[in-house]
């Protein structure tokens, strides 16, 4: 079987050209829109292009003709079906790299099944030159992005998330930019029973200069949000972990969040299993929480968890601590940071050049210069 292109105006047009040319048998792969939807492409997919040559409506009358033009004509016609194949079979063996080497690596990162055919189906039809410029444009098409405001923002920024997950140094990390941008922040932690909780914040707000305060109840919140507005230019609330399967510390967080204008940010750690992760971002994302800020880059080898994450739970992916550097600690996450997390520079500048010599080297039996 072998696929092949045909572009049209409309998408009629595209199929119309789909069955004159390859029959009423062929199939439909995929179809996209190109130049900014002025016009379609469509992949379709028949037998072997020596069979559509014997089934060619033209190749047939002139079979049947009988005059001197016939074998001409018939050569001349099997002549252009085989270049337009062989060109297309170039492209096919370059999609098929992109598409091998990217299934490789989401399996290599433990994406479950359901999110694997969403990502590559996506850099299907987007494209695929290049594999990182392909996964980037999936993950840009696939999830959101809403990076944190390194201006302050009217609302409170409150860090949530299960223990352990790094809450307190991205909370530090977080001052430390607006501080470090000329502006005030205020920073309340309700970390108030962990041991060494209140210490390890307060050794950093004392660095920076910034105003920490303690919050054991949600009244205490209170007064201090009131307190803090307008004093300061951003405040930031440190939280304790709370257990995304347990109700009453769900319930718990629930109310601290609606205790003023706040915005939760889900801080989630990455290598983490990904069914666990999608759970975990599910049960934050019923307390309204919006965006996640992934933690441990820089020691995770498994970035599939955070993928899931974003896809079960439809959290938008906003800044992440990929160094345990408190100045200068958090890097916002966009399509393309993501795709290097996946594909580092090395194998993916190779397996472009090689795609990129096979078409070149073998298109229509020529090498170009």
């Amino acid at each position: 079987m072998r696929l092949k292109s045909f572009y049209a105006k409309t998408m009629s047009e595209a199929m119309q050209i789909v069955r004159d040319t390859l029959g009423e048998d062929a199939i439909i792969v995929a179809t996209r829109e190109e130049n900014g939807g002025k016009s379609v492409r469509v992949t379709a997919a028949v037998e072997r292009y020596e069979d559509t040559v014997r089934e060619d409506p033209h190749f047939e009358l002139n079979k049947k003709a009988g005059s001197p033009q016939t074998a001409a004509a018939e050569s001349a016609h099997a002549e252009e079906l085989t270049r337009n194949w062989l060109q297309y079979d170039d492209e096919e063996d370059a999609e098929g790299q992109v598409i091998e080497l990217l299934t490789d690596t989401m399996l290599q990162h433990s994406i479950p099944g359901d999110v694997l055919d969403n990502i590559i189906s996506t850099a299907t039809m987007v494209g695929l030159d290049n594999p990182h410029e392909a996964l980037t444009a999936a993950f840009d098409h696939l999830y959101h992005f809403r990076p944190l405001s390194h201006k302050p923002t009217r609302k409170a920024l409150m860090l949530v998330g299960p223990p352990g997950a790094g809450k307190t140094l991205a909370s530090a990390k977080m001052a430390a930019r607006y501080v470090m941008d000329g502006y005030k922040v205020g920073v309340i932690t309700t970390d108030t029973v962990r041991a060494g909780g209140v210490e390890q914040l307060a050794a950093f707000t004392k660095l920076l200069k910034a105003d920490l305060r303690r919050a054991r109840n949600e009244d205490e919140l209170q007064a201090h949000l009131r307190e803090l507005d307008g004093s300061v230019d951003q405040i930031i609330v440190d939280t304790g972990g709370s257990n995304p399967y347990d109700v009453d510390d769900m319930r718990g967080l629930a109310k601290l969040i609606n205790c003023g204008n706040i915005e939760p940010v889900l801080v989630i750690q990455s290598g983490l299993d990904a069914e666990e992760s999608s759970e975990i971002a599910r049960s934050y994302a019923l307390l309204g929480v919006q965006r996640m800020l992934p933690t441990r880059l820089d020691i995770a080898r498994r970035f599939g968890g955070l993928i899931s994450a974003a896809q079960k739970s439809g959290m938008a992916f906003a800044d992440a601590s990929d160094t345990p550097k408190v100045a200068n600690g958090l890097t916002a996450v966009t399509p393309s940071m993501l795709s290097d997390l996946f594909l580092p520079s090395k194998s993916t500048a190779k397996t472009s050049s090689t795609t990129k010599h096979s078409a070149s080297g073998k298109r229509g039996g020529k090498t170009t210069g």
